[in-house]
C-alpha cells in the first residue's frame, strides 16, 4: 500500500484558545489514536492540506516523522473543516501495526458503463459507496472496484458481489446494494405505449384559496 510521510510535533497545550494560536502560527492541531489512548500533535498546514488533496477518498498509510527522529505509522481517520469559510481545522490519525488487522472503510469504486444504460437508457443508481474491510495494513486497498458492464434495468449488484484480494475481510452486509440500474421516465413510458396500457389520468388541479393556505 501507498505511504506518505508528513512532519508532525507532539503539542503539549489543549483547548480552543491554544487551537486557534496553533492555526495562526500555520499548523493544523491534530489527535493520533491507539487502543484508546490518545496524544496531542500538530501538522504544518500546508503540508497536510496537501495530503488531504492527494487523497481523492482513497486510503493512504501516513509515517508521521516526528522532530527527536522518532515516526508512527498511522491513517486518517478523518479532518474537521469550517463549514464557512472551508478551511481545516482539525486532523484525527489512528496509529497502526503492520502486523495487527485493522478495520477501514474505503471507497468502491464502479467500473464501466452497465448495458442497462448504454442500450436500454436506464439509469445508474450508485447504492453503498464505502464498505468496511479488516486486514493487514500493508494489504488496504486504495479503494475496490467492482465492473458494472454487465448489469441490466431492474437487477443490482450487493455487497457480496465484490471480489477482494486474500487476506482482506469484507465486513459490511452482504446484502447492501452498490449499484442497480433504474428505468428512465421516457422508458418507462415507451414500455407502457407498448403493452398498450389507458393513459394515466393528470392529476386534479388543486383549488385555490383557504385550503391552500391550510397546507402551507
Amino acid at each position: 500500500m501507498e505511504k506518505k510521510t508528513l512532519t508532525a510535533e507532539v503539542r503539549q497545550t489543549r483547548g480552543k484558545g491554544a487551537a486557534r494560536t496553533m492555526r495562526r502560527r500555520d499548523f493544523i492541531p491534530s489527535v493520533i489514536y491507539r487502543k484508546g489512548v490518545s496524544q496531542a500533535i500538530s501538522l504544518p498546514r500546508k503540508e497536510l492540506v496537501t495530503f488531504i488533496n492527494s487523497l481523492a477518498g482513497e486510503q493512504v498509510l501516513v509515517n508521521l516523522q516526528f522532530g527527536d527522529g522518532s515516526a508512527k505509522l498511522a491513517i486518517m481517520r478523518d479532518y474537521q473543516t469550517d463549514p464557512i469559510k472551508g478551511e481545516l481545522l482539525h486532523a484525527d490519525f489512528y496509529e497502526v501495526s503492520l502486523k495487527e488487522t485493522i478495520r477501514v472503510n474505503v471507497s468502491v469504486l464502479l467500473v464501466g458503463t452497465p448495458i442497462g444504460v448504454k442500450r436500454d437508457g436506464g439509469i445508474l443508481q450508485a447504492g453503498l459507496r464505502e464498505i468496511e474491510i479488516e486486514c493487514l495494513p500493508d494489504d488496504i486497498p486504495a479503494h475496490v472496484e467492482h465492473d458494472v458492464r454487465a448489469l441490466e434495468i431492474g437487477h443490482s449488484y450487493h455487497v457480496s458481489d465484490i471480489k477482494v484480494a486474500d487476506g482482506i475481510k469484507i465486513l459490511s452486509e452482504p446484502d447492501e446494494v452498490i449499484a442497480t440500474i433504474t428505468a428512465s421516465a421516457s422508458a418507462t413510458s415507451e414500455h407502457t405505449a407498448e403493452e398498450g396500457a389507458p393513459a394515466v389520468k393528470e392529476p386534479e388541479v388543486i383549488k385555490k384559496g383557504k385550503q391552500e393556505d391550510k397546507d402551507k
